[in-house]
C-alpha cells in the first residue's frame, strides 16, 4: 500500500476547509489538522497559506471543469447544453444546502484586495469558465437560437456574473429561489 502524498492531503483538506470556513478564518493549524499531518509539514510543501490558497483555486477550477460535460455534449443543442449544465449547478448547490457557495466567488469577495496572487488565480479561473460558456453561446448564435448580436464572450461574462450573484443570494437566503430565477431570466431572456 502506497504512502499518502502529504502535499495532496494538504491541498484536499485545504480545499474543503477554505471553502467552508473562508480563507481568513482558516489557520494553518486548521488545515494540517484536517489533513491529519503535523503542522511543520505544511511549510515543507508551501511557502505560505497564500501560496497554498492560489493552488487550491487551481485545483477547484480543474475539478469544476470536470462538471462541464454538458457544455461539450455535441448530441445536445447549444441552449440545451447550457440548460443541462446549469441544472446540474443548481442541484449541486441544493445538495450542499447552500452552505459553501462558489469558492471562486467567495475568494473574489474575501481576498481581491488582500492577495494579488490569489486574485490573479481566481480571475484566470473565471476567464476559463467564461470561455467555456462563450463557446456554447457562439454555437447557439451560429444556429440562430440566440439572436443577440452581442459577442459570445460578453454574453458569457454576463451569464457568469449573474450566476455568481444568484449563488451568493441563494447562500444568504438558504433557498434555491435565486438559482431558479437565474435559470428563468438568464437562459430564457438574456440568451434570446
Amino acid at each position: 500500500m502506497s504512502k499518502p502524498n502529504v502535499r495532496d492531503q494538504l491541498i484536499t483538506a485545504s480545499l474543503a476547509t477554505l471553502h467552508s470556513k473562508g480563507f481568513n478564518a482558516t489557520s494553518v493549524q486548521d488545515i494540517t489538522d484536517a489533513a491529519g499531518v503535523p503542522k511543520g509539514s505544511f511549510y515543507n510543501h508551501f511557502a505560505s497559506k497564500e501560496v497554498l490558497g492560489a493552488e487550491v483555486v487551481q485545483h477547484y477550477a480543474e475539478a469544476s471543469r470536470r462538471l462541464h460535460g454538458p457544455l461539450t455534449d455535441a448530441s445536445l443543442a447549444p441552449l440545451a447544453r447550457l440548460a443541462q449544465y446549469f441544472d446540474g449547478m443548481v442541484q449541486a448547490n441544493v445538495d450542499n444546502q447552500f452552505h459553501s457557495g462558489c469558492l471562486l466567488g467567495n475568494f473574489s469577495t474575501e481576498l481581491s484586495a488582500q492577495s494579488p496572487l490569489i486574485r490573479a488565480q481566481v480571475e484566470r479561473a473565471f476567464q476559463q469558465w467564461s470561455d467555456g460558456l462563450a463557446a456554447v453561446i457562439s454555437l447557439a448564435q451560429q444556429e440562430g437560437s440566440v439572436a443577440s448580436t452581442d459577442s459570445a464572450a460578453a454574453l458569457a461574462d454576463a451569464v457568469l456574473q449573474a450566476w455568481q450573484g444568484a449563488v451568493a443570494r441563494a447562500r444568504t437566503a438558504h433557498s434555491r429561489a435565486p438559482l431558479d430565477l437565474f435559470r428563468h431570466t438568464t437562459l430564457r431572456k438574456l440568451l434570446q
